[in-house]
């Protein structure tokens, strides 16, 4: 017996998956199928028809036929057996028997039927042993992989050891800074003698270690005044990585260690780097902090969808002593414009008189590091004329390359810092092509973003543009344009004008801070 071939078609005649076991043209497939149909007479119990060159067995199942093509020589009982497996099969691989399922699992199927019948002849297999084949497991490849994942796991556990090694490091380094033994600089408690000190590099990588760069002394004594050495001081540190040198071979391993980005502390102070972690702490015993959020949503045709501006009034006293006061303050009368007070906040006195004060005056208001909100206003109902900034978007596609115009308008109103106007770009190979620009650019590969950055807009350039050229691509690629910028005046206008004291005293001082900000800004 010869199978020539295995299909499952429609009752048209459309051939939705088709298995050829011998060389056929794709012409002469087709041509069987599409003949098959009209072949079949209405009304008769046969399961085959056969033609002069091919016979056809075959089995309707629900809207389609299972069809076997074989040569007139092969015997009629065996096509009936494959016929049969074949027919027990689709349904196991295709649960449903129309034409968008069988073509959805038209590989399994095939696959399936390369089980089935191998070189035209069917092999002595059962459904189970087909499903079986199919799936393919393999005790090999479980091995491998539970080997995998238990190196997989033993990596993590030594990872966790390594990091709890080198927090304890660390926290053996902080007691002995402390105790002011290994201190590079501040107080001289003690007389440092360094021998035999060299640059070496432990961890992963050449260079920077895991756990980056430490200090680590081979050789160390240290004399206290008037007394016997200190046996912390004479203990070798069990620190890693980077040992102190006064070689001209250490200073230029530092030198290229630096050139590289690594961060090297030389005789710093504790202090200045204190300074570097966390910003410097208000000077003034009152500092007041006045800022507006604007979210604004506008139409690329023109139209504001959304434009509301949100801001809030914080204080922030240092001492208790400083807490008992009231702010005297003043504001644009902006339309639209309403406010919100504390909870604690005498309302009362804030709308006749527009002071800030608590409710209870013998309450002061909280002291710390933390800003504590006050006052909050909206400002709703603006139209396009109040935009700070506007974006107009103009892509144009010329032949192979799609040019794009873009150019932005600021109000008087405002003087605009660092500026960022970020279109969004079709995925390219290469960075746009940026003919002009009034400002500077740059190109985030990554997001697929060209960044038009202007550090500040002022009377100066009110106006400017920039275009560049890309593949082509549809004008909506280029939308939603996000702006983000500040500065240094709000809408409202609002100000501290004065602190009133509520015991005897002169009034403090206070220094305020007015800023508007993007939250949200974009053309759509």
């Amino acid at each position: 017996m010869v199978v020539l071939a295995a299909s499952i078609i429609s009752k048209s005649g459309k051939a939705l998956v088709s298995r050829q076991f011998v060389d056929m043209s794709r012409i002469r497939i087709e041509g069987l199928l599409a003949a098959f149909p009209k072949l079949v007479g209405t009304g008769k119990q046969h399961t085959y028809v056969e033609t002069e060159n091919v016979r056809y067995v075959y089995q309707p199942i629900e809207g389609l036929y299972l069809l076997l093509i074989t040569n007139k020589q092969s015997n009629i009982l065996e096509d009936l057996d494959t016929l049969r497996l074949l027919s027990k099969l689709v349904p196991e691989y295709s649960p449903s028997l129309d034409e968008d399922g069988v073509c959805k699992t038209a590989f399994k199927l095939i696959f399936a039927f390369d089980e089935a019948i191998s070189l035209g002849n069917k092999e002595n297999v059962t459904v189970q042993q087909v499903k079986q084949y199919c799936e393919m497991e393999s005790h090999e490849e479980k091995v491998h992989k539970l080997m995998m994942q238990s190196k997989i796991n033993e990596t993590k556990d030594v990872m966790k050891k390594k990091a709890s090694e080198l927090d304890k490091m660390r926290m053996e380094r902080g007691k002995l800074d402390k105790g002011g033994y290994s201190s590079i600089s501040g107080p001289r408690v003690i007389e440092k003698a360094f021998n035999d000190m060299s640059i070496t590099g432990t961890g992963f990588g050449s260079g920077s270690g895991l756990g980056g760069l430490s200090t680590d002394m081979d050789s160390f004594s240290s004399k206290p005044k008037g007394g016997r050495p200190s046996a912390a001081a004479t203990a070798p540190s069990k620190g890693l990585g980077m040992k102190l040198s006064k070689t001209q071979k250490t200073n230029q391993f530092l030198e290229s260690l630096k050139a590289e980005g690594e961060v090297i502390l030389e005789d710093v102070q504790p202090s200045s780097v204190q300074s570097r972690v966390s910003p410097l702490p208000p000077s003034d015993p009152i500092t007041v902090t006045i800022e507006e959020k604007l979210n604004v949503v506008v139409k690329r045709d023109g139209g504001v969808n959304n434009f509301d501006v949100q801001g809030t009034l914080a204080l922030q006293v240092l001492n208790d002593a400083d807490g008992f006061i009231q702010l005297q303050i003043e504001n644009q009368d902006v339309p639209g414009l309403s406010f919100k007070t504390h909870p604690n906040i005498n309302k009362d006195l804030f709308n006749s008189q527009q002071v800030v004060g608590a409710k209870d005056p013998n309450r002061p208001f909280p002291s710390g590091q933390n800003e504590t909100p006050l006052v909050k206003w909206r400002i709703q109902g603006m139209d396009e004329s109040s935009l700070p900034l506007s974006v107009n978007c103009w892509p144009s596609v010329s032949g192979s390359e799609t040019y794009v115009n873009i150019e932005y308008e600021a109000a008087e109103m405002f003087d605009l810092h660092n500026v960022v106007i970020s279109i969004p770009l079709p995925a390219l190979r290469n960075a746009p092509s940026v003919r002009q620009i009034d400002g500077e650019w740059k190109y985030d590969s990554r997001n697929s973003v060209l960044e038009w950055s202007i550090i500040l807009i002022d009377q100066s350039n009110r106006s400017g543009s920039m275009e560049f050229v890309v593949p082509p691509a549809d004008p909506s690629t280029f939308f939603p344009i996000s702006i983000g910028f500040s500065a240094s005046s709000t809408f409202s206008d609002l100000k501290v004008t004065g602190i009133r004291p509520l015991k005897d005293g002169n009034p403090p001082k206070y220094s305020q801070r007015v800023r508007l900000v993007t939250a949200n800004y974009q053309v759509l």
